[in-house]
């Protein structure tokens, strides 16, 4: 028997340990980027000296009207950290003509308890702070039309500002490139209709709406006109280790200063591999990205780009929330024999659900691939959303490469998403 490698995969709140032949395991991880050794110092440094813009308090009159969209709970941006450094930055302001926006796109609305968790009970006692609701219509105002000519709505607390500073977090993102930049108004301030419309079965079907792609892809290049419509604004952006220690601060143009911070990202977690695995074992790089399933497809995506047809992809997503049960991704799943009908259901002309593009993205891996998951869901509610349960990630993975034989090959992205590996060449 080989000697086992140990490897701790990001669950929940803690890890799980495993332990896999360490002449037949490939461990694919960020390239380690150190924390900035003044975090707060660096922030606000970057509000004086943005990119492509004049300094942040130049901007500001003293009368304007000032919304701050910040990224909700399932989003790994130290809120508690940045969004106090920018309001003591903004403190000469009146606090009556700054409002907080929470960028829930289609997302639940967060509790009082996790937005004081979030952004410190402090800043939620002192400020006027919102949730985003995308179905409301006493929230939202048009700016025009999505290229398929469906109404592109945005919150009316984001427009009537006279400047929006868009703060969050950059990392790959599974169809749109990245995160972070106009991603913060579009999809995330805006109605339930433009999100689908942008998030649609063609959209999310192209090559181009991966990992790591902004420029060609179609649903980014859209988001981010929709976006631009919504006024002047300002990016404040971060990129994180894993241990979210901030390495990074771009602040700025929502595009230029967004361009600046995935490039970094790519040098840090695009990892190239030289070959395809027969098994892959993933995360969704624990708590609070790991928190349903839906979130959870990003692992599933970030793991399937270098699986070998039919192999076997494990994720590793705690899912204390569930799916959610109810949601409407729960619904399309749950109405459907298996994954071919939901792609046939998709495709098919005039029929648009919430939450599709999460559907569509697993049942596109599951056409190429067996799924597993380790998580905290009952065995019917897996198997409802068409995935089999996986009760012991290592014994799973020693009895498949058993079965495959010697020249098998698995690979482990303890991180899940936050490491995007691909196949070099």
């Amino acid at each position: 028997m080989p000697p086992g490698m140990n490897i701790d995969l990001a669950y929940g709140q803690s890890s799980l340990s495993i332990d896999l032949p360490s002449d037949r395991t490939t461990v694919i991880e960020p390239s380690f980027a150190s924390g900035l050794p003044e975090e707060k110092d660096t922030l606000l440094a970057a509000l004086d000296q943005p990119i492509g813009l004049p300094a942040l308090r130049t901007m500001i009159h003293p009368d304007d009207r000032i919304c701050i969209l910040f990224t909700d709970i399932t989003r790994a941006t130290p809120n508690d950290r940045i969004i106090p450094w920018l309001l003591e930055y903004l403190s000469d302001h009146p606090k009556d003509q700054i409002t907080l926006l929470n960028q829930l796109g289609t997302h639940r609305p967060n509790t009082r308890e996790e937005l004081e968790a979030m952004l410190t009970p402090e800043v939620v006692r002192n400020y006027r702070v919102l949730n985003h609701d995308a179905e409301d219509p006493d929230q939202l105002v048009s700016v025009g039309q999505t290229a398929s000519g469906a109404p592109a709505l945005l919150n009316r607390q984001a427009l009537d500002a006279d400047l929006r500073i868009v703060t969050g977090f950059i990392e790959p993102h599974f169809f749109a490139g990245f995160s972070g930049g106009p991603k913060g108004i579009m999809p995330g301030v805006a109605g339930l209709e433009t999100v689908m419309s942008n998030h649609g079965f063609d959209h999310i079907a192209d090559e181009r709406s991966t990992f790591g792609v902004t420029q060609g892809n179609p649903l980014w290049e859209e988001l981010r006109d929709i976006a631009l419509r919504a006024g002047p604004s300002f990016l404040l952006n971060v990129t994180l280790n894993h241990q979210r220690a901030i390495t990074g601060v771009f602040a700025g143009g929502l595009i230029e200063a967004h361009q600046q911070g995935c490039q970094r990202v790519k040098q840090t977690a695009m990892q190239a591999v030289e070959r395809a695995f027969d098994i892959v074992v993933t995360t969704n790089s624990g708590y609070p990205l790991d928190m349903n399933l839906y979130q959870g497809v990003k692992g599933m995506s970030a793991g399937s780009r270098i699986l070998k047809e039919g192999g076997l992809l494990i994720l590793a997503c705690e899912c204390r929330e569930g799916v959610p049960a109810s949601s409407p991704l729960d619904q399309l799943l749950r109405s459907a024999s298996g994954p071919q009908e939901i792609l046939t259901m998709l495709s098919t002309p005039g029929f648009v659900r919430p939450e599709q593009w999460q559907a569509q993205i697993q049942a596109l891996i599951q056409s190429r691939a067996e799924v597993q998951v380790f998580s905290a869901l009952d065995d019917t509610t897996l198997r409802a959303a068409h995935l089999e349960p996986c009760k012991d990630i290592q014994k799973t993975v020693e009895n498949r490469l058993q079965k495959l034989g010697p020249e098998a090959r698995v690979a482990v992205l303890p991180q899940g998403p936050l490491t995007i590996p691909y196949l070099a060449g």
